[in-house]
């Protein structure tokens, strides 16, 4: 998995688009106390659930590789 250039920028993001996707969808309301890989999770399985993004193999579901996945998703929104 190669890193992208500006994956943090990416990363955050995929968390604005895919907060107001799920919001818009109607089938969650994100607290302002939710931690950013709580969201990041959600809106992975979320975008799954809606065969917008390919899953990644379940042994191999981390942090670092759904955030490198939501940044690739945003890069193309």
């Amino acid at each position: 998995m190669k890193k992208l250039k500006n994956e943090k920028e990416l990363v955050k993001k995929a968390i604005a688009l895919g907060v107001a996707y799920g919001e818009k969808r109607g089938v969650v309301e994100f607290e302002a106390t939710d931690s950013a890989n709580e969201k990041l999770e959600y809106i992975y399985r979320l975008l799954i659930h809606d065969k917008l993004i390919t899953p990644i193999p379940e042994d191999q579901v981390s942090q670092k590789s759904i955030r490198h996945k939501l940044a690739i998703w945003a890069s193309k929104q």
